[in-house]
């Protein structure tokens, strides 16, 4: 078994080598680089994607939790000027949880000046006061 060749063989390769051009090397490389780039375009999106939907994911359990907390509540009657407000629960420090309550008559499902039993109750979610998700339910007074 033979380890090393002799150069003679290395020799005549070279000799029927034409060698790259520089319209080859420069095309290669402008290859490379519209791969690069949509590849790192394509990280560039998964990231975006993966932090909007880390936030609303955040927002929707702020919004449940939120909710189910204004239904273990008692019912507080909407119908005087000087009601109380229902509590919030604590939230991370960029996000901050809004209530509304509104009176429904329960025969026409309007809007009512009078609380009459029933509320709609909305939730919204912000993240640095920009609205990510709104909720809304109904809370009966029983």
């Amino acid at each position: 078994m033979r380890l090393f060749t002799t150069g003679k063989k290395f020799n005549t390769l070279r000799g029927k080598e034409a060698g790259v051009s520089l319209i080859e090397t420069l095309i290669a490389l402008a290859l490379l680089g519209i791969i690069a780039a949509t590849f790192l375009s394509g990280l560039t999106t998964a990231a975006k994607a993966t932090f909007i939907a880390d936030e609303r994911a955040t927002a929707e359990s702020l919004a449940r939790s939120q909710m189910e907390y204004v239904k273990s509540q008692g019912y507080i009657d909407y119908a005087g000027p000087e009601h109380e407000e229902y509590g919030l629960i604590i939230t991370p420090s960029s996000y901050s949880v809004e209530i509304t309550a509104v009176p429904i008559d329960p025969d026409t499902g309007q809007p009512s000046e009078q609380d009459q039993g029933i509320q709609k109750i909305t939730v919204t979610v912000k993240r640095n006061d920009k609205p990510v998700l709104t909720v809304e339910n109904y809370k009966v007074d029983r």
